[in-house]
């Protein structure tokens, strides 16, 4: 049996559980809206809402914290998604985003992006142009989509397999991170800082604009996914017995990769990329289910959204003024949650 194949003894969930967890996910926003490095009181926040308060507080509210968090519960949201649809196709407890070298290619396609941009300047002056930094989240997506299908088509070559999709995106991965450090390690530009934040995984200055790119991919993966529930039901098993329940194995497969990098690639384009939550959140929903297959999936969605809203939340007010980035937030959360996970696994 599979790391991920179905337990015998699963027991049923609480009956609260997926409401309550919908009632956290609901919270997040509007305690990450009271808090932060100017903490608001919760009239103030009403009054704003109800189209009110004051300039401060508007200002605060509409143009920074809002955007800030629709950009980030729907990043979060993709990047659990395409984490437990990998896991699953793959059969690997392991896999995320970067499995599929797609958080990889949106690091190299975002810094060649950025020290092109740098160097596009009047050859008679030292100005360098405005930086284009609307369009990082355009450019990551493609990055991390290019790299994804050419694994996709690598291990194609040689008929799909969940072995050899990991094997070839551990490859490829490593060496499109290897070429983007290269770059990193040459360049001595001034908008260095730039790239390390975009490279750090960070919500800072993300606007509606950002929210705006993601609800699309986020709208359309929720919606074709309840039509991938079979296939990932039997893309859980070994490919004969997957194909001996008629299952299409390679048109299934394609299909869910595709969606699940798609996802993830838009993800990291916006906010770059944020380690462990396409790891954790889909472990942490599989153990809530206790079994039960079809809860994981939307456990993991509302799962993905409040995690990396509150992990945000906990960047700013440790950070205050010099907010923490949220990529470092989420790594130094889930390195202990993912021990405590593996000595519960037996």
């Amino acid at each position: 049996m599979t790391p991920l194949a179905p337990s015998l003894s699963a027991r049923p969930p609480a009956r609260w559980l997926l409401p309550a967890l919908v009632g956290l996910t609901l919270a997040a926003p509007l305690v990450a809206v009271l808090f932060g490095v100017a903490d608001l009181p919760l009239r103030d926040v009403a009054d704003v809402l109800a189209g009110g308060g004051s300039a401060g507080a508007r200002s605060i509210i509409l143009d920074i914290r809002l955007p800030r968090i629709a950009t980030g519960m729907l990043a979060g949201m993709q990047l659990a998604t395409a984490g437990f649809l990998l896991q699953t196709i793959t059969r690997n407890p392991l896999a995320d985003p970067s499995l599929m070298g797609v958080s990889q290619g949106a690091t190299l396609a975002v810094t060649l992006f950025l020290m092109i941009a740098v160097y596009s300047h009047d050859p008679g002056s030292n100005t360098v142009v405005e930086l284009p930094s609307s369009w990082l989240p355009a450019v990551g997506m493609l990055g991390g989509l290019a790299a994804g299908g050419f694994i996709y088509l690598m291990t194609l070559r040689h008929d799909l397999g969940a072995l050899r999709l990991t094997l070839c995106g551990v490859a490829m991965g490593a060496l499109l991170q290897a070429v983007a450090l290269g770059i990193v390690a040459g360049w001595g530009s001034t908008r260095m800082e730039v790239l390390l934040e975009w490279l750090s995984g960070s919500l800072y200055a993300r606007r509606w604009e950002h929210a705006v790119f993601l609800a699309p991919f986020t709208l359309a993966g929720l919606a074709i996914l309840p039509l991938l529930r079979r296939p990932l039901e039997l893309l859980r098993f070994e490919p004969a017995v997957a194909r001996s329940f008629g299952l299409a194995y390679a048109r299934s497969f394609s299909l869910v990769l595709l969606v699940s990098c798609a996802l993830a690639a838009s993800a990291v384009g916006a906010v770059g990329p944020i380690v462990f939550v396409g790891l954790i959140v889909p472990h942490l929903a599989r153990r809530l289910a206790r079994g039960h297959f079809p809860l994981v999936l939307p456990l993991t969605v509302v799962l993905g959204a409040s995690t990396v809203t509150f992990c945000d939340l906990l960047g700013r007010l440790l950070g205050r003024a010099d907010e923490i980035p949220i990529g470092v937030v989420t790594a130094l959360c889930g390195v202990p949650l993912l021990i405590v996970l593996l000595r519960r696994t037996p």
